[in-house]
This record gives C-alpha cells, sequence and structure tokens, in this order.
C-alpha cells in the first residue's frame, strides 16, 4: 500500500465501506469517497474524520486514484465504468479487506446473524488488552499502529468472506438467508464450510446449531454454548434487568463468573464466544471480566433512548432469527411492560422466502405494526407487499406511513421496538417528532 496513493471508495456510506474507510484513514493514507446525498446512519464517522464525500459523479474518477467498490453497485456504475476505462487499480471491497488483515492475529466473525454485535463485542475487550485493528458491520472501524489483532465482520453474502483466510473465525450460525443469491441452507453451510478449509488456526462454532455440528477442518472446532458435548459452556445463567450474569468452563476447567450489561440469550453466547478466542490467545481472564462489564453496545443493535414515557429501541433486525432475538431482549430488559414491533420487512425475495417465520417471530410482541418493504439497491420490485405478510399476523399487522404514525399515540409506558435493515429510521423519526410535539402541548 502506497501512502501517497489516494484511496477512493465508491458506496463509501455502506455499512463495512465506511468502517474500511476509517481504518485507511486512521492508518495514514489519503481517503474520499462517493454516495447517495440521503443521509445514512454510518455517515456522522466520516465526517468527524474529515473524509470528503462527494455525490456519485463519474467526474469523481481522476487519474491517481485507487478505487475500492462497493459491493452493492455493478461494474456498470459510471464511476466503477470509468475507472475501469482509465486503467485505474479497482478493488472490490472485499478482495481488499483479504489483503488488510494479512500480518495480524487476525480474527473473522461470521454467521447469519449476530455478527455485528460480536465483532463489536470481541474488538472492545481485545482493544483494552492489546493493541487491535477493527472493522464492525455498524460503519465503525480503527486502524491502530503496530496491532497484534484485527478483528473484522465476515460477510457471507455472495461468499465475499472467502476473500479473507483469517487465523481464527467465530461462526455464530447457518441460517437461510439472501435468498436473492443462496439458493437454500445447503447451499449456505458449503460457503461456511469453504470458509472453514481457509481458516489457520481455530474455529469457534455455536454448538446447538446443527449445520455448524456437519462442519469439517484442518484446524480445531471449538463449540461453544450451554449444553453438555459443548468444549466452552455457559452455565448458571441468571438474566435480570440489569444484563446477564453466568459461569463458564472449558470442558471441567472454572474459568469464571463473568457479567455483562447486555439483554437476550444471544448475547450470552456471543459473550461466550468472544471468552473462548481470548482463552487461546493467551489474554488474562481477569481482564476480559472487566472489559465486558464496560461494553456499550454497537449502533443500531437494541440502541435505545427515552422520549415522553416512552422506550423507543432501533435494531437492525430483518430476519425471522434476529426478530425472535431483539424482542427476547426486550422482554428481559422490561418485563413489566407492553412491547410494540414495528417492522420494516427487506427486500422483496426475503419476504415471499420467510414470510411464515415473519409472522411467527412478530407474534412475541404484543402488538405489531408493519410498513411498507423496503427494496434495495439490487431488488427494486417484487409481486409481494407488506399486505400479504399482514394477513398472516395474529397481534394486529397495520400499515404505518412516515405521514401517520398516530396510531403509535395510543401506547404509554411502553416500549415500542422499531426493526429493520432499510430506512426504518425514518418512521421512528417521525413517530419521535410526534411524541415531543404532544409532550410541549401538554406541557
Amino acid at each position: 500500500m502506497d501512502s501517497d496513493t489516494v484511496y477512493h471508495f465508491v458506496g463509501i456510506k455502506g455499512s463495512g465501506m465506511s468502517a474500511l474507510a476509517l481504518i485507511l484513514h486512521d492508518k495514514g493514507f489519503k481517503v474520499q469517497g462517493s454516495d447517495i446525498t440521503q443521509y445514512t446512519f454510518t455517515q456522522r464517522g466520516l465526517e468527524q474524520a474529515g473524509i470528503k464525500v462527494l455525490p456519485f459523479d463519474a467526474a469523481n474518477i481522476t487519474t491517481g486514484l485507487t478505487i475500492i467498490a462497493g459491493n452493492s453497485f455493478d461494474d456498470d456504475h459510471p464511476e466503477i465504468k470509468k475507472a475501469r476505462d482509465m486503467k485505474l487499480p479497482v478493488y472490490r471491497y472485499h478482495e481488499f479487506l483479504g489483503k488488510l488483515i494479512e500480518g495480524y492475529t487476525s480474527i473473522g466473525v461470521a454467521g447469519a446473524h449476530g455478527k455485528t454485535s460480536t465483532t463489536g463485542l470481541l474488538s472492545h475487550v481485545l482493544s483494552g488488552i492489546a493493541p487491535t485493528s477493527y472493522l464492525i458491520g455498524d460503519g465503525t472501524g480503527k486502524g491502530v499502529p503496530d496491532a497484534r489483532f484485527f478483528v473484522y465482520e465476515a460477510d457471507e453474502y455472495r461468499r465475499h468472506f472467502l476473500a479473507t483466510k483469517p487465523d481464527y473465525v467465530i461462526m455464530t450460525n447457518i441460517d437461510f438467508d439472501h435468498p436473492d443469491y443462496y439458493t437454500g441452507i445447503d447451499d449456505v453451510f458449503s460457503a461456511f464450510q469453504t470458509l472453514a478449509n481457509q481458516v489457520k488456526k481455530g474455529i469457534f462454532a455455536w454448538g446447538d446449531d446443527k449445520e455448524l455440528r456437519k462442519l469439517q477442518a484442518n484446524v480445531p472446532i471449538y463449540y461453544y454454548g450451554t449444553g453438555e458435548t459443548d468444549d466452552f459452556r455457559a452455565t448458571n445463567i441468571k438474566r435480570t434487568t440489569s444484563g446477564s450474569k453466568f459461569d463458564v468452563y472449558h470442558h471441567d476447567e472454572f474459568l469464571g463468573t463473568y457479567s455483562v450489561p447486555l439483554f437476550g440469550k444471544h448475547n450470552v453466547l456471543n459473550s461466550l464466544a468472544v471468552i473462548a478466542v481470548s482463552y487461546f490467545e493467551d489474554v488474562d481472564l481477569g481482564e476480559i471480566k472487566k472489559e465486558l462489564l464496560s461494553f456499550k453496545g454497537v449502533k443500531r443493535r437494541f440502541t435505545e433512548r427515552k422520549l415522553a414515557d416512552m422506550t423507543i429501541i432501533d435494531d437492525y433486525a430483518h430476519h425471522p432469527s434476529e426478530i425472535n432475538a431483539t424482542l427476547d431482549a426486550a422482554r428481559q430488559k422490561y418485563p413489566d411492560k407492553e412491547v410494540i414491533a414495528v417492522f420494516q420487512p427487506h427486500t422483496f425475495s426475503r419476504t415471499i422466502a420467510l414470510m411464515d417465520d415473519f409472522a411467527k417471530s412478530l407474534s412475541m410482541a404484543d402488538r405489531v405494526y408493519l410498513t411498507d418493504i423496503f427494496s434495495s439497491a439490487r431488488e427494486t420490485s417484487g409481486t409481494v407487499s407488506s399486505k400479504d405478510l399482514a394477513k398472516k399476523i395474529t397481534k394486529g399487522g397495520d400499515i404505518l406511513t412516515v405521514d401517520n404514525m398516530s396510531p403509535l399515540l395510543d401506547y404509554h409506558d411502553a416500549v415500542v421496538v422499531f426493526m429493520g435493515a432499510g430506512d426504518v429510521q425514518k418512521y421512528e423519526r417521525a413517530y419521535e417528532d410526534l411524541l415531543s410535539h404532544l409532550s410541549l402541548k401538554n406541557n
């Protein structure tokens, strides 16, 4: 990597792209990028770093740039096409990441769900103990001089994680998702099996996942969970309104009692995976305990705010398994409050493929509202609508619009959980504006 090179990110506001841009910026490289002008939750970090973000325009591509292309954009994107015509170096995001992690003790976090939360937790714990660079899928990235560890989120979409060959990998689960690409669960498994073949030192996998139990590898596979056959076990789990506490064993060896200010069973498992990796890298267990206690979470994963008499939670959940985990966490933290789910389905293909599962997972809430389906850059139309999903929901299913969020004003001293991977935050902001206006009026 040449220190005089200017790295231009096409689609710099993407969650992985913005994190990668921040890492290169921290390392002293010249970084700029382009994207849509609409506000996204990742852009604040770029602004704070002073990284220039331009509107998409072929004129942005000039001599001397090295292009890092976001995976949401095809080669016919005007900027990428011009860069190739000019014979500039062009790397896809995952290809560049594969080169970047070389020379560190690299730890990838893969899985259909839980990647971002686990990557964030592992980054936080290791950063408190040794110099650690990290790339988290919430748009957070940090490049540390002389880092010992490089922690990164390994994305299975279109098998992109196969561009990396990590020392260790955590695999949180294998589940059918991305139906626009994967043909079924066997296809997803084959991608994870190929990644397993590329790992250099060890794999840490959730023991209750029957697909993960089928993995074979040239390195040890350590299973973590709550079962007798797991190599790392969480026992004596206590879930309270202030977090979770549990004992950890490596086979018969007691590794201590750990507490995390996190909610939901999935966060106990995520913490267990972090403890297991740290154990094998000879990290002091007392330090791990301390670091776990101070973790504040990652962006758009159970992010809370209080407004008037309401608790509002923002979460990226867009798959039935993630909805289950988010609503489970809300129930743990607020056992005595009514829980209202506002869900924005993400992509038409996922909504069709998983419709019955969505209806079942949303039933964990006391009341359910939907928004229209969010169409991605890769998939702009489909033959299904939110009305089709609404017919299968037993606890409501009314469809909200940004212009009319007033049905949510019927609830008091309750929890509203906004979930989705698209622009569900615009509905959240509209509701917050209504609440604020009402509070001012009443005062």
